[in-house]
């Protein structure tokens, strides 16, 4: 059964379609040989209406991953911010999340997707917390993955590509089928990188600790709040190589990302993290977070859009 209601709206190419009508064909070049590109953000209901959370900056990116992929967008970057406001609006959602798409649709298929045209889309959807209801206060948990993240030259982990998210399935994959949330996947030279679809911060003796761009992570838009947020409240943030064995002996060790938000991570390969519990400075930082994004605490940074209805 669909999660999905299926009774909504989804832009297509400059139009409000039908959810059930939002179709492409199936010798599109994406279906093919993967070549899309998408965001992922949510929409939170405030007191003062409906915001959602760094529309500029997520949709930024996604031109971004677009200019590396060498696909030229037919909307300007505010056209798109257009789209996906009018598409939460169409929906009549107060909260949602958002998926704008972009990828090569139908002409040829080859390796060359040069001949097909660039298409756009933006859907929206009520979804709960990604990781589970109760993950933001009893945190979750994760092993390290088999699998490797994207080595230098092979995949840019910049780009927020469909084709980099098949390496997240198989990490995905793997921690459910031995009986864990999630994944962490270390680099080519063993490095802690990421999750399969969020970011990952440790805190030691305090102080914060993140991988760099360097660690085949993506540049996530949750991370750089948290690190804003972090500065503003006295913590200290290092971009940093971590080793493995740093996750196990960390105070306290997050997921940031648009999906997850702020989730703690309570043991790791079966090693409880700290004391097994979120700690307090995973929960200072979901408590400022959230009070941002919510609505209760003044949008110092202007993160939010707001949504006349």
């Amino acid at each position: 059964m669909s999660p999905f209601k299926e009774d909504g709206l989804v832009w297509m190419n400059g139009r409000l379609v039908p959810w059930k009508e939002a179709r492409i064909h199936v010798a599109s070049h994406c279906v093919h040989y993967g070549s899309s590109m998408f965001e992922g953000f949510r929409a939170y209901d405030t007191p003062r209406g409906t915001a959602v959370f760094r529309l500029e900056t997520h949709t930024k990116r996604l031109f971004n991953s677009c200019k590396i992929y060498r696909m030229d967008m037919p909307y300007t970057q505010e056209e798109f911010n257009r789209a996906v406001i009018d598409t939460v609006r169409a929906n009549k959602l107060r909260s949602c999340y958002v998926r704008p798409l972009v990828y090569r649709g139908y002409t040829a298929l080859g390796v060359d997707p040069t001949p097909n045209p660039v298409d756009c889309a933006v859907l929206v959807w009520e979804w709960g917390k990604y990781l589970g209801p109760e993950a933001l206060e009893n945190g979750v948990d994760v092993c390290v993955s088999s699998w490797q993240r994207m080595a230098p030259n092979t995949f840019p982990a910049l780009a927020k590509t469909g084709a980099n998210y098949m390496n997240s399935q198989l990490i995905k994959l793997e921690a459910l089928k031995n009986g864990y949330s999630e994944g962490i996947g270390l680099n080519a030279r063993g490095h802690v990188s990421e999750g399969s679809g969020e970011n990952i911060f440790l805190v030691v003796n305090g102080a914060l600790l993140t991988p760099p761009l360097s660690c085949s992570i993506l540049p996530g838009i949750t991370r750089d709040s948290v690190i804003t947020l972090a500065g503003e409240m006295g913590l200290s943030v290092s971009e940093s190589t971590v080793p493995r064995e740093l996750l196990y002996t960390a105070d306290e060790v997050f997921f940031t990302g648009s999906a997850a938000e702020i989730t703690p991570i309570r043991s790791i390969d079966r090693i409880p993290v700290g004391t097994g519990r979120r700690g307090p400075v995973t929960s200072a930082l979901q408590e400022r977070f959230f009070d941002i994004i919510e609505g209760r605490r003044p949008d110092a940074h202007r993160w939010l859009t707001m949504i006349e209805w």
